[in-house]
C-alpha cells in the first residue's frame, strides 16, 4: 500500500520502520528537518520536510494516490486537520489519527469523528491504550502480559519461566499430551535477545519469556500450571499522575476487586487536579525517589507499584528503589527498546514501552483483509494476529496439514462458535472460523493473502 505518515517522532519513526519492512511504500512528513533526515538516512521511506496540513505538502507526498494516511504529529488539532484535508482534497480512503486530549474523546462528543464532521476512520488514544494494557497486567498478576483476542474469548499470556516452574525442560509435545483438556498453546519464547518459534520437540528453559495462547476461562489454571498463583493486588501504588496514571486509577476504582490505590505526583497543581478527579484514591504530592515519601505511603504494605511518569530514568530508578524496599511486583514505563532488553538484569518485573503499544494498535488497522487484532513482538519482527476465514479464503475446508503454511507462520488457537480448539494436523478450517496465529514479519504478506477480502 501507499501510506503517508504525518509526524516523524518516536511513534512515527517506529511505524515507518515496521511498515517499510513489510514492503509498503511509505512517505513521511514532518516540519522538523532533523527527524526527516533520520528517516531518510536509516529507513526505506521518503521523508518530506513540511507542514502536513498544507495541501501543497500533501500533494508533494502524492496524497491523491495514497491508500491510507496516519497522523501522529505531536498536536491533536494538526492530526485532525490533516485527516480533513486528506479527505476533502485528495479522497484518501483510510485515515488514522492519534488524539491525546480527553476533551475530544468524551462520550458526549462521539459524533465528532464522522464523515460528515471530522472524517477520521480510526482514533487512537495512546494513554487510554497503555492504561488498558496496564490494567490487564494487574488482572493477571502471575503474567507479564495478558492480551485479549476474539472478544476476550482467548488471552495471550506472557509468562516468565523461573526456577519454580515445574514445566521447564519438558518437551512441548509432552505438555500437550499431559494436559489434553487444556485449550492452550505455546507459540514461542523470548530467549535472551532473540524470539524463537518453538516446535513439538523443543523445551521451555529457565528465564524464557513464554508467549501462550489460552482459553480465557482457563487463564487461572494455565497460570497455575506454570507456577503462577499470585492473587489480584489489594494495595496498589501509582507513581506519576499523567493521563495514563489517571485513566488507570479511574479503572481500578471501578474494578470489582476494589483495590486500595495510592498515587504519588511531583507536581502540586497536577496532584490537586487528580485528587479532585478521583473518588477513593489517596494522592500525595512528592518525589517517589524520596524515601520519606515512600515511607509515608507505607511502601512495605504495597503489593504492586506502577511507575508511570514521563521520564524513563525516573521510572526505572523508582522501580529499582521499590524492589529494594521489598515490593513483590513493579512495572515501569520506558520508551526506549534498549531498556526492555535490560529488564532481567534490572530485576524489574515488567517494562512497558508505550510507543510499541500505540504502534501495535495502529498496525492492526493497516493490514488488509479480515484481520481484527495485532500484538507486536520483538520490536515488530513478529506479530500475533486474529483473522477470520471468509468464503474465498484458500483455507476453507482444508486441514492444517494440507495447508502447507511456511515456517514463519504458526497457528495458535481456533475459535469456532465461541468454542476454543487447539489446532492439530487433521483439523479442518471452516468458514467463519477465527484463527489466532503468530507470523514473522516476512510472512505477513502471505497472511494477508490467506485472509484478504478486499483492498482498502
Amino acid at each position: 500500500m501507499n501510506i503517508i505518515i504525518c509526524g516523524a517522532g518516536k511513534v512515527g519513526y517506529s511505524i515507518t520502520n515496521q511498515l517499510s519492512k513489510q514492503g509498503h511504500n511509505i512517505t513521511v512528513i514532518d516540519k522538523n528537518s532533523e527527524d526527516i533526515q533520520k528517516i531518510n538516512d536509516n529507513l526505506d521511506a521518503k521523508g518530506i520536510v513540511g507542514i502536513a496540513t498544507y495541501p501543497s505538502v500533501l500533494d508533494q507526498a502524492d496524497a491523491k494516490n495514497a491508500d491510507m494516511i496516519i497522523a501522529v504529529t505531536r498536536n491533536d488539532e494538526t492530526n485532525m486537520i490533516v485527516c480533513q484535508v486528506a479527505h476533502s482534497l485528495f479522497s484518501v480512503s483510510r485515515k488514522i489519527a492519534r488524539i491525546r486530549s480527553k476533551e475530544f474523546l468524551k462520550p458526549i462528543w462521539r459524533g465528532l469523528f464522522s464523515k460528515t464532521n471530522l472524517p477520521i476512520d480510526i482514533v487512537i488514544s495512546p494513554e487510554f491504550e497503555v492504561a488498558n494494557n496496564l490494567l490487564r497486567k494487574i488482572e493477571a498478576p502471575g503474567a507479564i502480559e495478558s492480551f485479549p483476542f476474539s472478544n476476550d474469548l482467548v488471552r495471550l499470556l506472557e509468562i516468565n519461566i523461573d526456577e519454580s516452574c515445574s514445566l521447564k525442560n519438558t518437551e512441548l509435545q509432552k505438555l500437550t499430551e499431559s494436559f489434553s483438556d487444556l485449550n492452550a498453546n505455546v507459540l514461542g519464547v523470548q530467549r535472551g535477545d532473540k524470539f524463537l518459534i518453538l516446535k513439538k520437540k523443543d523445551k521451555l528453559i529457565e528465564n524464557d519469556k513464554a508467549f501462550i495462547l489460552t482459553d480465557s476461562k482457563q487463564v487461572d489454571r494455565t497460570l497455575s500450571l506454570f507456577g503462577k498463583d499470585d492473587k489480584f493486588s489489594e494495595k496498589i501504588l501509582i507513581i506519576g499522575a499523567g493521563n495514563i496514571g489517571l485513566d488507570l486509577a479511574k479503572a481500578l476504582e471501578e474494578h470489582e476487586n476494589n483495590p486500595r490505590i495510592k498515587i504519588i505526583e511531583k507536581n502540586e497543581e497536577r496532584a490537586q487536579f487528580i485528587a479532585n478527579e478521583l473518588n477513593e484514591s489517596m494522592v500525595l504530592k512528592g518525589d517517589a525517589l524520596d524515601e520519606n515519601i515512600l515511607s509515608e505511603v507505607n511502601i512495605d504494605e504495597i503489593d504492586t507499584v506502577l511507575c508511570l511518569t514521563d521520564d524513563d530514568e525516573v521510572n526505572l530508578m523508582s522501580a529499582l528503589l521499590c524492589k529494594k524496599k521489598g515490593v513483590k511486583r513493579v512495572i515501569a514505563l520506558a520508551s526506549s527498546h534498549s531498556y526492555s532488553l535490560l529488564q532481567s538484569s534490572l530485576k524489574i518485573d515488567d517494562i512497558v514501552d508505550p510507543r510499541m503499544t500505540t504502534v501495535s494498535t495502529i498496525l492492526k488497522h493497516v493490514h488488509k483483509g479480515k484481520i481484527e487484532s495485532v500484538y507486536t513482538l520483538d520490536d515488530g519482527e513478529y506479530e500475533i494476529i486474529e483473522a477470520k476465514i471468509l468464503e474465498n479464503s484458500e483455507l476453507v475446508n482444508k486441514t492444517l496439514e494440507a495447508s502447507t503454511l511456511p515456517d514463519g507462520i504458526r497457528i495458535g488457537l481456533i475459535v469456532r462458535d465461541k468454542k476454543i480448539f487447539v489446532p492439530k494436523k487433521n483439523i479442518e478450517f471452516k468458514l467463519n472460523d477465527t484463527i489466532i496465529l503468530l507470523s514473522k514479519r516476512d510472512q505477513l504478506q502471505r497472511v494477508e493473502q490467506l485472509f484478504r477480502i478486499s483492498q482498502y
